[in-house]
């Protein structure tokens, strides 16, 4: 299944994409796409719904992100090897794990924000995996059974924020815009191994990024078992699985996102993303 929050933000309806790649609206079966819906349960009664009993959506509403109330949205740094070399940093041991504020959570194709005094706004496709069965000191065996589902996410960064202002990554993840997920949330049935997927992005129709998740350092399941041991992941949370290489960081010269600038980027089967960049109205 693939899984839509669709209207005005803060307003999104849930909705779902028949086989003909048309919007129905769920409003009748669910509340929203939360952690109720996106239980092992909650997947099941809406995967044995005859989607053509369920009204259509007429035109081309926005997206939203097909998450609601995420309660962690949770990064991995440095998980491509050739991501970690364009950036000058050693291959990690172990994952390296750093939160991204939910304030920052945008629907796939709303307006990128550089934050005020920015000069160096980065761009970063990646893998979003949504946790659907709480999972607490999980096996690598059993962490995938504990997954809801997938979605592209762009994890833009300010670098100077990220690596210049002291402390830890943080600052320059969680900016207002910098964490547009979907455009809809494909359920864990429908994606048979997340580790054979390409992903890639444009800026400006420029191909900078282009990847497999294959090369992960530390695959999905890995990922979901190693963060588990650290915290408690609940239904309803995002893990956003880090980047290949081609950031602007890693180019030479490094190149930043300008006010104007189209970001475009996709993920095998999940459905591709299009952002326009603005500048801060105190710019």
């Amino acid at each position: 299944m693939k899984l839509v929050r669709y209207g005005i933000a803060c307003k999104e309806k849930p909705g779902l994409i028949d086989k003909s790649g048309a919007l129905r609206d769920l409003s009748s079966v669910i509340n929203d796409i939360d952690a109720q819906a996106l239980s092992r349960e909650g997947r099941a009664r809406l995967a044995s719904i005859d989607t053509n009993t369920l009204p259509l959506v007429a035109g081309e509403p926005r997206f939203g992100a097909p998450v609601a109330h995420v309660g962690k949205f949770i990064c991995v740094g440095l998980n491509y090897s050739e991501h970690a070399a364009e950036t000058g940093a050693p291959i990690p041991e172990q994952p390296i794990l750093f939160m991204k504020a939910t304030s920052a959570i945008t629907g796939p194709n709303d307006g990128v924000i550089i934050p005020q005094g920015s000069v160096k706004t980065d761009w970063e496709v990646e893998l979003g995996v949504v946790i659907g069965e709480t999972a607490r000191s999980v096996s690598v065996e059993q962490a995938l059974s504990h997954v809801a589902g997938y979605a592209v996410i762009n994890d833009l960064s300010e670098r100077e924020f990220q690596l210049e202002h002291g402390g830890q990554w943080v600052k320059g993840k969680s900016c207002d815009s910098f964490g547009p997920i979907g455009p809809w949330l494909v359920t864990a049935d429908d994606v048979p191994d997340p580790q054979k997927l390409d992903l890639w992005l444009e800026v400006n129709g420029h191909r900078y990024q282009n990847g497999n998740t294959r090369t992960m350092i530390f695959g999905v399941a890995k990922l979901v078992s190693y963060i588990s041991r650290y915290m408690t992941l609940l239904p309803g949370d995002v893990i956003s699985t880090g980047t290949p290489s081609g950031v602007g960081l890693g180019q030479k010269p490094p190149t930043y996102l300008r006010a104007g600038d189209v970001i475009e980027l996709g993920i095998e089967g999940l459905g591709t993303q299009r952002q326009q960049v603005h500048a801060h109205p105190n710019d």
